[in-house]
């Protein structure tokens, strides 16, 4: 049998949707959505160089340049919703309603931490605010998702779940058996695929056959939808209906959104893997230049968006003094004895 060589492709810019309009939006409903995404991105370039620094320890993943996507969705939920991640999840459990102080004490491995810093980077959790967990195991925690919207159907109790996952996570069995039992059991479910473009440093031409992750929906009979993810109204409204009709009908959807990181897998990634130009290219789509942009156009004045700004910094620079004061974590098998 001839072997038949495969030219490589070329990278090619996602872009689902070119030139759509912008959502109608409000001062009011537009400035909080800015405000956590900029404390996301503050929060995320505060860990970045405490990291550097040898201040945290262990693994790294930061969202810089996704912000809009875990913001927007979350901002279509309910506060008792449920919400699972990947372990690239610091923005997700901000946008959850976790304070930055837990979330930066975590990082640092410090006992004020959200889970007394035992969890670190990749397994941030908070019962209060119904997030459920960052997880470590690629795929591993779509099937946790359909098991926590499972559990809401059963007691009724009008809970909808959305799950995070990357590309990368679509070739996993665990994703494939979670869709599936989702689609079966048609549970109140989101599942929402971040496409960043690369699974750690394979583009999506050398990972996936087919590059729109949506498309497996259909083999199940499930909704789907497609688009960018660099305005957060975008992203808000297209997620509330599914959010509607998981809750209303207690029907799952799979979403994909295109999203880009701007920095490598990890911290010890330096992203070599990419051009200057294509880096470039999508920092010229940054999601939060572009909601600050569009503050400004229905009408946020100039000294409040300011205030905003440096607000932000304080509540950032006031959690990583938090973290940085707090005492270190019991060993492990210090904390099982105390519990």
């Amino acid at each position: 049998m001839a072997i038949v060589a495969v030219p490589m492709k070329t990278p090619e810019l996602a872009r689902v949707e070119v030139d759509d309009e912008a959502p109608a939006t409000t001062v009011e409903e537009l400035g909080p959505l800015y405000r956590q995404m900029l404390a996301i991105r503050r929060l995320e370039e505060a860990s970045a160089k405490a990291y550097s620094q040898g201040k945290i320890g262990g693994f790294l993943h930061l969202i810089i340049g996704q912000e809009a996507v875990c913001t927007g969705a979350i901002a279509a939920l309910r506060p008792d919703d449920y919400v699972v991640a990947t372990y690239r999840e610091h923005g997700h459990a901000y946008a959850k309603g976790v304070a930055a102080r837990p979330i930066m004490a975590e990082l640092y491995g410090k006992k004020t931490g959200l889970v007394k810093g035992l969890g670190g980077s990749m397994h941030l959790f908070d019962k209060a605010t119904s997030f459920l967990g960052g997880y470590g195991i690629v795929g591993g925690h779509v099937p946790i998702a359909a098991g926590a919207a499972f559990a809401s159907k059963y007691r009724g109790d009008g809970r909808v779940t959305l799950c995070f996952f990357g590309e990368g996570a679509s070739t996993i069995g665990g994703f494939a058996e979670g869709l599936s039992l989702a689609a079966l059991w048609k549970l109140p479910l989101v599942l929402i695929c971040e496409n960043n473009q690369y699974s750690m440093g394979t583009p999506l031409y050398r990972s996936l056959a087919v590059e729109d992750v949506s498309l497996r929906a259909l083999a199940h009979g499930m909704p789907r939808d497609r688009f960018d993810g660099d305005d957060v109204i975008k992203v808000k409204r297209r997620i509330a209906e599914a959010v509607e009709r998981a809750r209303d009908t207690s029907e799952p959807t799979l979403v994909e959104v295109i999203t880009y990181r701007f920095r490598g897998h990890s911290m010890s990634d330096p992203g070599l893997y990419r051009t200057k130009e294509e880096v470039e290219e999508w920092r010229r789509r940054d999601p939060l230049n572009r909601c600050r942009a569009r503050l400004v156009e229905v009408g946020m004045a100039e000294d409040k968006l300011v205030a905003l700004e440096d607000d932000v910094k304080a509540e950032i620079e006031d959690a990583v003094k938090f973290a940085e004061d707090s005492p270190a974590a019991d060993d492990y098998l210090s904390y099982v004895e105390k519990v």
